[in-house]
């Protein structure tokens, strides 16, 4: 299975709201990939930012497998990627 940048950022975004109790619609975030640091996202909560990286990112995919998916997946089944936009593969 795979699932592209929307629904990456859609998993960051139910997965912030979860953890600081706030509304999913209150949550921004913004994938990027660097040579240094790999995939990460930029958080924006209630002004704040906070960044995440890879296993943060994977973490909110394991979630929103599970939430929105009912499949149970684990962090080593999933593999981010990205060339002209983001995907994450998830094997099942």
């Amino acid at each position: 299975m795979r699932i592209y940048t929307d629904e990456i950022i859609n998993a960051i975004c139910l997965h912030i709201a979860d953890r600081k109790g706030v509304q999913p619609t209150d949550v921004e975030a913004q994938l990027s990939w660097e040579e240094e640091y790999g995939f990460t996202a930029e958080v924006w909560v209630s002004g704040r930012s906070q960044y995440l990286i890879e296993a943060n990112l994977i973490e909110a995919i394991v979630q929103y497998m599970y939430k929105q998916y009912n499949k149970r997946v684990f962090p080593e089944d999933i593999t981010i990627d990205a060339e002209d936009d983001f995907w994450a593969d998830i094997r099942e």
